[in-house]
Parts: C-alpha cells; structure tokens; sequence
C-alpha cells in the first residue's frame, strides 16, 4: 500500500488554512495543522496538531523542527498571516514590523527549516496576496501588509529557484477576497471556494511553472 501523502500547513486552525486541512484530509493525506492554538475543528481533521508554536519566535520554529523530526514532508502550505491597516499620516511601524514577522520572515524560516524533510518532487505553497503585487496597486494605503506580501513573494520566488536543483516547486498563490475573520467576514468566496481553488492550482505546481504567482481561480499575477 502506498504512503499517503503528509501535508504540514501553518495557520491550520481557522479559516483559509482549516479548509485547506478538510480538503486535504478527504482527500486521504496525513494532515499536519501547525497552530499556536489548535480548534476543535482542526484536531477533527487532522492526523496531528503541533500547537503552541509562534512561528515567528525561535522557539515556536524550534518546537516545530522537534514536533516534526524526521517526518516526511509531500507539501508545506505556510498559510498563517495577519492583516492590519496603516493609512499615511498615522503609520504604525510596530504594526508594520509585525506584518512582516508573520507574512514574510515566518513563512522563510519555516521553509528553511524543514528543506530537509521535502522530498525530491516535493511541494512548498505560500498564501499570499495580490496586494502584494506592486503593478496592480491602484487604491494605496494597507502599507504593512502590501509590503510584507510583497516580500514574501519574493522571498518565494528565490525559494523557487534554490530549491529547483532539489526537485522542491514553489508556488505564491493568491485566496481571493475570502469571507474570513480577517476581513470581518465581508469577502467575495466562502473559504471552501478558496480552498478549491488553491489546491488545483498546487496539483498544477511542477517545475516548469515553479516560482509563478497565481490567484486561486488560474489566472496569472502581475508582480
């Protein structure tokens, strides 16, 4: 019998990232839910949770690298993010500083730190957003999350390409405006039409498309 796939997603507890553990679990995969406090929901679908861990501090990171010793890694899903708004004239640093903690740095040192558990012909997705795309910014403000997306995006990008030699894909894909917590619920798609979405386009990651920035619906972002 053949070894079921192992899906290590971040964030995993709400939201985007519980949906992404329910499809991923129908789907016959050992999901692994990474959280810094699991849901009822998540434990569930999951086939284990490592709670407790704040990915941006070094011993959340360490605690995961424990937690996952020597297991196998088919696809890591860094979902977890945060979302504040700074408008010019009251901008927060702080608020910035965490932004970028959470959407950018976080996702890198997960995925650093767990390269040697992905497989050759692995898979590495990292949710971010199109408002991380500096040519499709036409409405200003979000200053924090804009720039921690957009560097997250290319941090993936050079993942995508360090990581190529290794079999590893990477791919930045977009959620679309999702009803979630994190936009008071006010979005355009439920989170299982995203979470549709956003598994096609990783069973479309390969090498040859590695690196693109996709929004979950197929279409193509501009950076």
């Amino acid at each position: 019998m053949a070894e079921k796939h192992v899906v290590v997603i971040t964030g995993a507890n709400r939201g985007i990232g519980l949906e992404l553990a329910r499809h991923y679990a129908r789907s016959g995969c050992n999901v692994i839910g990474v959280c810094r406090e699991a849901s009822a929901e998540l434990k569930d679908v999951a086939a284990k949770v490592v709670e407790g861990v704040d990915v941006t501090q070094d011993a959340g990171l360490q605690a995961m690298i424990a937690a996952l010793a020597n297991q196998r890694v088919d696809l890591l899903i860094n979902n977890a993010g945060l979302l504040q708004d700074e408008q010019l004239g009251s901008i927060d640093l702080d608020s910035i500083r965490k932004q970028m903690e959470i959407n950018a740095y976080a996702p890198l040192r997960v995925a650093e730190a767990l390269i040697a558990n992905i497989p050759s012909g692995g898979k590495i997705a990292n949710i971010t957003s199109r408002m991380g795309s500096i040519a499709d910014n036409d409405s200003g403000g979000r200053y924090g999350y804009r720039a921690s997306k957009a560097a997250l995006n290319a941090f993936a990008k050079s993942l995508a390409i360090d990581l190529k030699l290794k079999g590893i894909a990477v791919a930045l894909l977009h959620p679309g405006f999702v009803k979630t917590r994190m936009v008071n619920f006010g979005g355009l798609i439920t989170p299982e039409e995203s979470a549709k979405g956003l598994a096609a386009r990783i069973e479309e990651l390969n090498l040859e498309n590695t690196g693109s920035f996709w929004h979950q619906n197929g279409e193509l972002l501009s950076w």
